[in-house]
């Protein structure tokens, strides 16, 4: 027994545009869903690591994984000729980059030749001072010198941050480079471990020492001049709410179909 056909009903016009909005209010509500899902993009690329970087050694510091930006140096020498007529130990950071393209260090307030040791949370912008080089930490005697001095911002310290700017096709950014340095007094031996690096993509903004990520910002408006009280069927206000203004739509529509109805 062949089932019966089922009954084909004329929609009048009115519903056929009623049924048409719903489907794009729909489209648009999904869109706007699809489109919160999307995590933010950061906007700091961060290397963790663990480099020894060992006495007589340096490391070259490739900041977005490239050419190297700057060379972190540790070296060792004993009285000598070849040493001055003394004997040091050396932590020192520098532009790497020949000739100069503009690459340094933020430097301390009092002595410009001295690197900063940032603390976790510190600015590093353009309104900090920069140089091309830097001494981290140094214990040296002779040349005058007859006890043994250390001396430097980054003598016995960990969790500390260098702050650098460098160029990106011709641009400038900032970023951060985290070391322990430990000093062995009387012993003329620096031991400086990298921990971690991160630099800002976006040129010429400032990243925090210690920040691996960071939002979006290209935050989106939200849409102006919507009124959601209107009782019009799914305008173009009420699509540009998405899920909001869809059920801002399902609430009116059934009294407004009641109405066509009678």
């Amino acid at each position: 027994m062949r089932p019966r056909a089922r009954k084909t009903v004329d929609l009048s016009e009115g519903v056929h545009q009623q049924l048409n909005a719903y489907a794009l209010s729909a489209s648009a509500a999904g869109v706007t869903l699809l489109a919160l899902s999307q995590p933010s993009a950061a906007k700091i690329v961060y290397t963790p690591t663990h480099q020894v970087i060992r006495t007589n050694h340096n490391y070259p510091l490739a900041l977005n994984h490239k050419l190297a930006d700057f060379n972190i140096i540790n070296t060792n020498c004993t009285y000598g000729s070849r040493c001055n007529s003394s004997t040091y130990a050396r932590l020192e950071v520098g532009a790497a980059s020949w000739p100069w393209s503009g690459n340094a260090v933020e430097s301390t307030g009092g002595n410009q030749y001295q690197a900063a040791a940032l603390k976790a949370g510190a600015r590093i912008s353009g309104a900090r001072r920069f140089i091309r080089g830097a001494s981290m930490a140094s214990q040296f005697v002779g040349l005058g010198v007859s006890h043994t001095r250390t001396l430097g911002r980054w003598v016995n310290v960990s969790d500390r941050y260098l702050g650098l700017k460098f160029k990106i096709n011709g641009n400038f950014h900032y970023g951060w480079a985290r070391l322990n340095v430990k000093v062995l007094r009387g012993q003329f031996k620096i031991t400086a471990i990298l921990t971690g690096y991160a630099y800002e993509t976006i040129p010429n903004k400032a990243i925090i020492a210690g920040a691996t990520e960071g939002p979006d910002d290209e935050a989106q408006p939200a849409p102006a001049g919507i009124k959601t009280h209107t009782p019009e069927p799914a305008t173009l206000g009420m699509l540009a709410l998405g899920a909001p203004g869809l059920a801002i739509w399902r609430r009116e529509k059934p009294a407004a179909w009641a109405q066509q109805s009678n």
